[in-house]
């Protein structure tokens, strides 16, 4: 009797450190996903946000911008300036693990420093972790100069092609969103984590996936207070615009069409019940517009994040797929808002813009 009790007692023992370590390995698989309620009291915190795809002017991409020997804050703070001058209260930037990975501590300085210039001004950020545009092979060190008339010409994915060569590099990567994600979980000058930029493109499409994944996994780990996106942007991509849908905090979109075609979308994302920000739009030559689509998301309540603020070495004035290789003024620019001197490139975008903020 006591033998088959001793039993009992060591089965029962075992089975509930079984289950415990199930449910320890269940709820790390488990997404952390905000509830409707979580996200719709977000947005009632952050009211409309408006701003835009920031790089200051003299970084051609990602590291120029990170690194310590060619990180502007000068810069950064003149231009800031001009963006909270015309009511923006958000902008959105990319980061690189190349950045993080030659110098962690430095990096997250950079990060501070960048939040304190954007906090002075009452502008928050959207931080992106990884991104499947441009070009695919990237360094430390200097970067290269602009090719004169070509749309961000020196701008670098991440990870990119390196990530199908070298099988390891993603413990680096999960380090490197976890530190980033760990460091800033709480801080409130941060609205909004974007662990993604398109993920499929560059003609990836679901080889991508896993990343995508795993992204969301590492950020449901660390659960920052802050939500956690990864933006839809191309319709025939379904299995990965089903899994963004589907784990998304915060619904995101990337749109370059006109109103119509806008509104389309923006009707479709309304279905899921969560809040919307339109994390890229405005392309002139493309009719996608300041005064054709930032009313329509003002009424919406959906954030409006356009491309480009300051002309400058990313050449994303230039169209996509029309360089001008002489690196003559494009006839139209394709993005941006000011010249490198903070005057406006359409004086009448800029009243419009400022009619809608309330500057």
């Amino acid at each position: 009797m006591k033998n088959n009790q001793i039993y009992l007692i060591v089965l029962a023992a075992l089975f509930a450190l079984t289950s415990c370590k199930n449910s320890t390995q269940t709820k790390e698989k488990t997404p952390a996903i905000w509830t409707e309620e979580q996200a719709q009291n977000w947005q009632t915190e952050n009211e409309w946000l408006r701003g835009c795809n920031f790089n200051p002017s003299t970084a051609i991409n990602q590291l120029e911008n990170w690194q310590a020997e060619t990180f502007d804050p000068e810069t950064i703070d003149r231009e800031l300036g001009w963006a909270k001058n015309i009511g923006m209260n958000c902008m959105r930037v990319y980061l690189h693990h190349v950045a993080w990975q030659q110098d962690k501590q430095g990096f997250k300085g950079r990060i501070n420093k960048y939040l304190d210039i954007a906090d002075s001004y009452g502008i928050k950020t959207i931080f992106v972790f990884f991104d499947d545009c441009w070009n695919a092979e990237y360094h430390a060190g200097k970067q290269p100069d602009p090719k004169p008339g070509v749309h961000n010409s020196g701008w670098v994915r991440d990870p990119g092609d390196l990530l199908f060569q070298d099988s390891t590099l993603v413990t680096t990567l999960e380090s490197y969103v976890k530190d980033v994600l760990s460091t800033f979980k709480d801080d409130s000058r941060i609205v909004l984590w974007d662990l993604y930029n398109e993920p499929g493109n560059s003609g990836y499409k679901n080889k991508s996936m896993p990343l995508l994944k795993k992204v969301f996994e590492w950020g449901w780990e660390v659960r920052p207070s802050q939500p956690l996106t990864a933006g839809v942007w191309s319709a025939p991509l379904t299995d990965l615009n089903k899994f963004q849908l589907e784990n998304s905090d915060i619904i995101t979109y990337h749109n370059y069409e006109g109103p119509e075609q806008h509104q389309a979308a923006i009707d479709t994302l309304k279905s899921y019940g969560r809040p919307l920000v339109c994390t890229e739009y405005m392309a002139r030559r493309n009719n996608s517009l300041f005064s054709n689509i930032m009313p329509i998301l003002k009424k919406e309540n959906i954030g409006a994040i356009n491309w480009g603020l300051v002309a400058g070495k990313s050449n994303t004035k230039y169209a996509w797929d029309e360089p001008i290789p002489d690196g003559s003024e494009p006839p139209l620019w394709f993005h941006e808002i000011f010249r490198p001197d903070g005057t406006p490139y359409i004086q009448e975008e800029v009243e419009l813009i400022k009619s809608l903020t309330g500057e």
